[in-house]
């Protein structure tokens, strides 16, 4: 087990800002686990799980821990029918590493299985999928979640939950909300996926995109293949800038609410939702620099760190969003990415 001092949190977290961390340990093996929450026992520290660091905002005062790095990694079947397949990777595997082997494997019929393709080219870690019910294009991983292994640093074991233990909802989970936050290290998931193709209507952009080029066949490869296309001309990748990806949390309203959004040209979509980007955008900010971050010209809910100096500069920016959607449309926004350190 390798333990590294006096780590900074700006290089293991995508959005590149943060103080030190007093201790960092990679998690390379299940067995890691109970040595490496015996040693944040030992010396009375908290703990806090990081995987690719897509999802984090580090603050300025670093943090008085352990951080466990996940690097546990491997993809496999563990058994399949006629109709079904259930796949199991490791929680530090890449969600897109699953998604393609998930869409390369032959059925009995033709390549590719069913269930995760449209979260093709999400960043962060499989083991990030369930903690925020990661959703793209229509799909969340609730779908086709059918459990999950934990190490229970409370109990100082392994469990294997099911889905439904987990309080899945959106952007939601047991593992990001009350005496479950820190509680569980995710060793692997495990998705049951299933041999039929996705079939119209779809997401409206993805709708778009196959109309305008006449695409009527819709094999798992060709859906993965039209997000990661959509993907990359509007959402900027956190290797190549400084981001934590999608910013903000999608409002939802109520039957009430949603007829009232719509009698003021707010676009509603299937549940309520509207999107924040969309607010983002006409609120006036799309494009723009604030204090060092800059909102994105291809997605508005993406803030970019072009130059901010520190966490301070990233919550100037946050609450100038916040403060221009909430005076043009009544509505607050709320930060997706979670925190890490003091401020």
């Amino acid at each position: 087990m390798k333990i590294r001092e006096n780590v900074a949190i700006s290089t293991l977290t995508t959005m590149r800002l943060g103080g030190n961390a007093r201790y960092v340990i990679d998690i390379e093996e299940d067995k890691d686990l109970a040595e490496a929450y015996h040693f944040a026992d030992e010396k009375s520290l908290p703990t806090y799980i990081l995987g690719s660091g897509s999802n984090v905002i580090g603050r300025d005062g670093g943090f008085d821990g352990v951080i466990l790095v996940n690097k546990l990694h491997g993809i496999y079947v563990i058994d399949s029918d006629p109709a079904k397949i259930r796949l199991c990777a490791k929680s530090g595997d890449l969600l897109d590493d699953l998604v393609e082997y998930s869409v390369k494997l032959w059925n009995g019929e033709s390549y590719g299985y069913s269930g995760i393709e449209a979260l093709s080219k999400i960043p962060g870690t499989v083991g990030a999928a369930p903690v925020q019910n990661v959703g793209a294009y229509g799909q969340e991983i609730a779908q086709t979640l059918h459990s999950v292994c934990v190490y229970d640093c409370r109990d100082n074991l392994f469990k294997h939950m099911m889905a439904d233990e987990l309080d899945l909802s959106y952007r939601h989970s047991i593992f990001n909300t009350g005496d479950g936050v820190g509680r569980y290290f995710i060793s692997s998931v495990t998705v049951e996926l299933h041999k039929h193709w996705l079939k119209p209507p779809f997401y409206t952009s993805l709708q778009a995109y196959f109309d305008e080029r006449g695409v009527t066949e819709f094999t798992p490869q060709v859906v993965r293949d039209a997000v990661a296309e959509i993907r990359a001309g509007k959402l900027p990748d956190p290797a190549e800038f400084a981001s934590a990806g999608s910013f903000f949390k999608n409002i939802y309203l109520n039957e009430e609410e949603a007829e009232e959004a719509k009698k003021k040209d707010i676009p509603v979509w299937d549940g309520g939702k509207v999107p924040s980007g969309w607010l983002i955008e006409h609120a006036g900010l799309k494009g723009k620099e604030l204090y060092g971050m800059r909102v994105s010209d291809k997605a508005a809910l993406i803030l970019i760190n072009e130059n901010a100096k520190n966490y301070a500069d990233l919550a100037r920016a946050r609450q100038a969003v916040i403060d221009a959607v909430k005076e043009k449309f009544g509505y607050t926004l709320e930060q997706e990415p979670m925190e890490l350190g003091d401020e």
